[in-house]
């Protein structure tokens, strides 16, 4: 019984110092980090969810909150088993946040979805929207120790939310988190954001 009782407490303090945090974090994020709300979106490149949200709401987030400076979006890397080619996507997306490419290269996986999926090309994919230069180096890091760390972490980090499925968001405002799974009603999650901002 100890045993379980210690599992428990490092577990709970794994969730605290991980999730709702801003560690792990290396180009794959929007806004500012001293923004008072926080939402971690675990997303799978090849999950066609994760890309209705990325096209829609998303796009809404971004106006409504992020550029206003009121929260801080940090993208989790989550590929499912499920999904072939997500953990490629993902591979090329973190290696090229490491050249400041992050934005770039998510908004074309997300596009590409359907190409990929046909083709299983990622690399196509990515080589369209960066230069010759920045594809290279892209290329040298992708199976990187550092990239597939950041990945690990993060799915490793998911079980503790817990993820159960992709997008699911992880939104934390002082110091207290909650998550949000999909399917995200816009209006309700705006209201709930709004009621967080106004604490």
């Amino acid at each position: 019984m100890d045993a379980v009782k210690m599992l428990a407490v490092v577990l709970v303090a794994a969730m605290v110092v991980m999730a709702g945090s801003t560690a792990n974090v290396n180009g794959n994020e929007y806004g500012n980090r001293k923004a008072p709300v926080t939402i971690e979106v675990f997303s799978d490149f090849q999950c066609p969810a994760c890309k209705a949200f990325h096209d829609n709401e998303f796009q809404s987030i971004m106006k409504d909150y992020v550029v206003a400076g009121k929260v801080y979006v940090i993208y989790r890397y989550f590929p499912l088993q499920m999904h072939p080619y997500g953990r490629p996507c993902a591979e090329y997306a973190c290696a090229a946040a490491r050249v400041g490419r992050y934005q770039k290269v998510a908004d074309a996986l997300f596009a590409q979805q359907a190409a990929i999926e046909a083709s299983g090309s990622v690399e196509d994919a990515v080589a369209r929207v960066l230069t010759p230069t920045e594809m290279k180096t892209v290329k040298s890091l992708v199976k990187s120790p550092e990239v597939q760390r950041q990945i690990q972490a993060d799915l490793d980090e998911g079980p503790l939310v817990p993820v159960n499925g992709t997008p699911t968001f992880w939104v934390t405002y002082r110091g207290r988190s909650q998550a949000v799974s999909w399917p995200l009603n816009y209006a309700l999650f705006k209201s709930y954001i709004d009621g967080l901002l106004a604490n």
